[in-house]
């Protein structure tokens, strides 16, 4: 793997912000609700931590480190924005019990990973990290539909 260069790390660095914030929440909202945890809070944290904060970071530096280029300024953005509000409506409308949120989050979802993929080509080395990135975009886009199905049956 080669040195990872400043631009790189600028280009993902609003992503990867998100991403910690992610696992942040997700570890803040475990111990405020300890003591009384529900299964929709358990549910949340789980989604905080390894959607918003883990897969997000994963996405986030796997493009950076993948793409022959970095992506513009403008797709890095685009990107953050469908992702981050995709997985507030996931959170909000499971939480709220509102399938409807639920779906256009699960579709803002799949638009932003979309961008991710596409943005991802390119640098021929770097096999195993390919392969890596790869699984969680897999994981996420079989996870999607399974989750926006589940919210259908569940309510």
């Amino acid at each position: 793997m080669g040195r990872v260069t400043r631009r790189e790390l600028s280009t993902a660095s609003p992503i990867l912000v998100v991403g910690v914030l992610g696992v942040l929440a997700g570890g803040l909202l475990s111990a405020a609700t300890a003591s009384a945890p529900t299964r929709h809070i358990a549910w949340a944290v789980a989604y905080l931590v390894l959607v918003v904060g883990v897969a997000q970071l994963c996405l986030g530096a796997g493009q950076a480190l993948l793409a022959e280029r970095p992506p513009r300024w403008s797709v890095t953005i685009a990107e953050l924005v469908l992702f981050n509000l995709g997985n507030a409506g996931v959170l909000i409308g499971t939480v709220l019990e509102m399938p409807w949120l639920v779906d256009v989050g699960g579709i803002a979802l799949i638009v932003a990973l979309v961008y991710f993929m596409l943005g991802a080509r390119g640098s021929a080395g770097l096999k195993l990290l390919r392969y890596c990135y790869w699984f969680v975009v897999v994981v996420l886009l079989v996870s999607i539909p399974t989750g926006l199905v589940l919210a259908r049956v569940l309510n």
